[in-house]
């Protein structure tokens, strides 16, 4: 019989083997398999059985990959190469031709970025110009920051990808802007920072997996946070218009958390900006 734990970080190895899978923490690769195998009781009683040439181990593999595939590969960098080489171009100011060309390298920023110098007036109007923000499962979204016009902002970003959080420290560097990008599952971290503001762009999807909006509800509760900004797509992935893109759940839980409120909409997407009363 196999040592579960051994195969288990056997099991991490192979599907991490993927070159789109390749950056991500063992750890949430790990969390993603645990998730599975909870679910699959007939596969979670063969864990001390399989072996890497069993079909089950092989089947195992592939549903972590369309997993990961489904919760984090659709937001990924087009190639890390290119966005780095983008960042070493960056002076002080940044200039707006080299930003809008590294916002197009994840596919999130990308459909978001013709529209930032609209939607964050939009948002500052609603919140007040902030001090401090918070970007969980941030992308590419700090190099959004040009956008905002702010003179004085810490910032704080959290993200899965290890290429993503070094270009956006880089960035911070270059910019002299007070903040920090870390690597890391932000819903493990025990302590996030007070904040005028957190983003949750495009997440509650991943964190709630179809199964309810507790997660979400969890999250949000947690934040020190004056704002809570919550977007989601508008379009389908064929680029279709969604027939009803408001998340009226998100209306209900800010109602029975005594929550307030506002909408902002750009045409790829829908903000949800909650204040914390």
């Amino acid at each position: 019989m196999n040592n579960p734990d051994s195969l288990l970080n056997q099991l991490v190895s192979d599907i991490k083997k993927k070159k789109e899978l390749t950056t991500l923490k063992d750890a949430f690769v790990l969390e993603r398999l645990r998730l599975l195998l909870t679910k699959n009781f007939k596969l979670n009683k063969k864990l001390g059985q399989l072996n890497p040439k069993s079909a089950d181990y092989k089947k195992t593999v592939k549903l972590i990959r369309d997993d990961l595939r489904k919760s984090y590969g659709l937001f990924r960098i087009a190639a890390v190469d290119s966005l780095m080489s983008l960042v070493d171009k960056l002076s002080n100011p940044p200039q707006q031709e080299i930003i809008e060309k590294i916002l197009k390298q994840h596919s999130s920023t990308k459909e978001r970025q013709p529209y930032y110098s609209l939607l964050y007036p939009q948002l500052f109007a609603i919140t007040g110009n902030p001090g401090t923000i918070l970007d969980l499962g941030c992308g590419l979204n700090p190099f959004s920051i040009p956008f905002m016009k702010l003179k004085q902002l810490i910032y704080y970003a959290y993200d899965l990808s290890r290429p993503e959080i070094k270009a956006i420290n880089q960035f911070f560097q270059i910019i002299n802007l007070r903040g920090k990008a870390q690597l890391g599952d932000f819903t493990t971290v025990r302590s996030l920072p007070s904040v005028d503001i957190a983003f949750l762009f495009k997440m509650t999807d991943l964190l709630d997996q179809g199964r309810g909006h507790k997660k979400t509800e969890e999250i949000l509760k947690r934040l020190t946070a004056k704002y809570v900004v919550i977007s989601f797509a508008t379009l389908t992935m064929s680029s279709q218009p969604m027939n009803a893109p408001r998340r009226r759940w998100v209306e209900w839980l800010c109602n029975r958390l005594n929550y307030s409120f506002s909408v902002i909409e750009i045409p790829t997407e829908i903000f949800y900006v909650i204040q914390k009363n």
